[in-house]
């Protein structure tokens, strides 16, 4: 029986860039038959920094429109909370709202029978959308959520911020963000 490597035998970073991450999005808003609601789960999945488990129970009920929230709840004995939607990710919700109306269910992201995506599901449509976007990495799912807390670290946000948005419970697993953040380095002086 074959045994999997770790994953720094597979690739030497388990983030994508912004610039990655958009060409990912894109890339998963122009293939297959369900492109408005694999872009809108790419967008959703980095922006708010949902593990695949979490965007498959993501409900419509956990979308407030009209107050511009989306209600994060989180697996793994993460903090829950309500997060900002921007107006892309309003409209990308609107669309895929309606395009799906007719099979009614609960789930945001569902399949051709109406049922939510499974986490194997979204696995293929990020490998796919990798594969489209000619990434220079392997991606995989949770790559979105790690690919979420190191753009927030780039911004020069506080530790704590970073750590709420994502419903870390222990900082420690935050900090591998803002420790491994360049940007703490450019004042350095290397005139000599």
């Amino acid at each position: 029986m074959l045994e999997r490597k770790k994953n720094e035998e597979y690739r030497s970073r388990e983030y994508l860039t912004i610039e990655e991450v958009k060409v990912l999005i894109e890339a998963a808003g122009n293939r297959g038959r369900h492109k408005q609601r694999d872009y809108c789960l790419l967008l959703l999945m980095f922006r708010h920094g949902l593990r695949a488990g979490e965007a498959c129970r993501l409900k419509w009920d956990a979308i407030m429109f009209s107050r511009r929230i989306i209600y994060i709840n989180r697996l793994k004995g993460s903090m829950s909370g309500n997060h900002p939607l921007q107006s892309d990710e309003i409209s990308a919700l609107e669309l895929l709202r309606e395009r799906y109306k007719e099979q009614g269910s609960y789930y945001v992201f569902v399949n051709e029978r109406g049922k939510s995506l499974t986490v194997a599901a979204i696995q293929k449509i990020i490998s796919r959308a990798g594969d489209a976007a000619n990434l220079p990495i392997k991606v995989h799912p949770h790559m979105m959520r790690h690919s979420c807390g190191y753009y927030l670290a780039d911004q020069q946000r506080p530790t704590r911020d970073i750590q709420a948005y994502l419903g870390h419970t222990n900082i420690q697993h935050t900090v591998r963000y803002t420790a491994q953040n360049p940007k703490r380095f450019e004042s350095f002086d290397w005139d000599w």
